[in-house]
């Protein structure tokens, strides 16, 4: 008996004495937190375990002008996608935009583009050398265009390759706002101007603030767009001491400065998350607001559309089949990977599907019971996001070949893994429409006798469910076109659409990278647009 009261104690402390979360949520909360743990303690066995002085190799001089270019390339590009995504997400869910469905679509997309296409796609489009400077040499006499290599070209690329985490995790959030609080707004004498930006703008905060977040770590960990463009980050610096084996140690030890830098993302955004509630203190149905009439401006918010998915999505995919074309012109063997397009559709879904099932309990206990164990678990699932895939395949490597030998080379080690590295965005997009549910609600169903778990399941998930498919969706397309972990871990033949491009683009053969790179963008937007049309606007 004094051993459970004192349980219960501790739990009620670490969650911030608003009670005893239920064992149905702090169990699987901390089995989720376990295994997040094991890359972390990996790095910090390996950067330490060694013989050499790690802290004389991290404090040089190189490695803060490393962090310096991270930093800034990281705050330029969350600002950008934000800047970006704002607009996108308010007319695709409060307006009525032509084709508004098909924009929600179309803007998501870039998501599957990967870093390392993208990437290449920019220089061979615009370098100095490039497809621009060739059509306009002959018209214009136009013989060499900035180098767009560096700084710049990296800002560009993953700009337009993350902006849909902001417009995906806003729109959630959009769509579970209570339009009765815009009326009220309005109904005392303020515009729509002013009721966006004193009611509308402030309730979005959490969604900024998670999409936003997730466009950070995301830039924090990308390697192939910034080693395509030549901007030395800490995830190339970190790449090359693993995959040249010169000193994983020091590898190990960038990784860990990486968990810190992230770890410090992670803080700005809870302190731009406040203590303030963003939910109705009604207890009334929800139901949607009414539509914003564009009138004159209908045809301008259109172009703008435009213009985002023709940068975005439009130019790649049509450079991609460029390079179709060319390659059955010139007689290439351009076989359709039909096997890679069903084991990339196959592990997505199922990572996809983990994710939201581990991210449902840490989001529950956030929302519901903050306190030290759920920011601790919380901070937890962004270090997987932030930290180069190559790390987190390495550290499971290790676990499976010492402690889980069952596991080594099987699809399990795989989606553990994916589970690891993309658990952060499905826990974002969930939080975010937690946090905008009234706990009351929960009460109430309790208050007839459910129990918490069943009042959960039965009330808030469903009210939930935009968060939840934007989750999955994320996931999804996160993992059609991941890496580096999928080359370490995938079993002996399993071949994916990400792996295929690779081994094509990495021999030079860009138009058999071509057709696979289209194929990951068609496989993807099926199952994103079955989605998007399955929301109530």
């Amino acid at each position: 008996m004094s051993i459970s009261l004192v349980a219960a104690a501790g739990l009620r402390s670490l969650s911030g004495g608003r009670g005893v979360p239920p064992a149905t949520i702090w169990a699987p909360a901390l089995l989720v937190g376990a295994v997040l743990l094991l890359p972390l303690v990996y790095l910090v066995v390996r950067t330490f375990g060694g013989d050499g002085d790690i802290w004389g190799l991290l404090f040089r001089q190189r490695v803060a002008e490393i962090l310096g270019r991270t930093v800034l390339l990281v705050v330029t590009v969350t600002a950008a996608s934000i800047i970006l995504a704002l607009p996108l997400a308010w007319l695709t869910t409060r307006t009525d935009l032509p084709f508004r469905r098909a924009w929600v679509v179309l803007t998501a997309l870039p998501l599957v583009i990967p870093s390392y296409v993208a990437g290449f796609i920019v220089v061979a489009a615009l370098g100095p050398r490039g497809m621009l400077q060739g059509t306009l040499d002959g018209p214009f006499g136009v013989d060499r265009l900035p180098d767009i290599h560096g700084f710049a070209g990296a800002l560009l690329t993953l700009t337009f390759l993350s902006f849909p985490y902001v417009v995906l995790t806003v729109r959630a959030a959009m769509l579970r706002i209570d339009p009765a609080m815009e009326e009220s707004s309005r109904g005392l004498g303020r515009g729509n101007w002013a009721t966006f930006f004193l009611i509308t703008l402030p309730l979005l905060r959490p969604g900024v603030a998670a999409g936003g977040l997730l466009v950070a770590l995301y830039t924090l960990s990308d390697f192939g767009a910034v080693s395509l463009l030549r901007y030395e980050t800490f995830t190339w610096a970190i790449f090359v001491q693993y995959e040249s084996a010169l000193d994983r140690t020091l590898g190990a030890g960038l990784s860990l400065s990486l968990v810190v830098l992230a770890l410090a993302i992670v803080g700005l955004e809870l302190v731009s998350r406040g203590r303030a509630r963003y939910y109705s203190s009604s207890t009334s149905a929800s139901r949607p607001p009414a539509t914003v009439r564009l009138g004159r401006w209908r045809w301008p918010a259109v172009a703008f559309c435009s213009s985002v998915v023709a940068v975005s999505l439009a130019a790649p995919m049509s450079i991609l089949g460029y390079w179709v074309v060319r390659g059955i012109s010139n007689g290439e063997p351009l076989d359709v990977v039909w096997e890679a397009v069903g084991n990339s559709v196959y592990i997505a879904g199922l990572s996809a599907t983990a994710a939201v099932v581990a991210a449902l309990p840490v989001a529950a206990l956030s929302v519901r019971y903050p306190g030290l164990l759920s920011g601790l678990l919380e901070r937890l699932s962004y270090i997987g996001f932030a930290l180069p895939g190559i790390a987190i395949a390495l550290a499971l490597v290790f676990f499976g070949g010492r402690y889980a030998s069952p596991l080594y080379q099987t699809t399990g080690l795989l989606l553990l893994a994916y589970v690891v590295l993309y658990l952060s965005p499905a826990l974002g997009a969930v939080r975010t429409s937690l946090l905008q549910i009234s706990p009351r609600i929960e009460e109430a169903a309790r208050g007839l006798g459910s129990s918490p778990i069943r009042a959960f399941s039965s009330v808030t998930l469903p009210v939930a469910r935009p968060g939840l498919l934007a989750g999955w969706a994320l996931v999804f397309l996160l993992v059609m076109k991941e890496l580096p972990a999928t080359l370490i871990l995938s079993p002996i033949g399993f071949n994916t659409l990400a792996t295929s491009i690779w081994s094509a683009a990495s021999e030079a053969f860009f138009a058999r990278a071509a057709l696979p790179a289209l194929l990951l963008i068609a496989a993807s937007a099926v199952p994103l647009a079955f989605l998007i049309l399955r929301e109530r606007r």
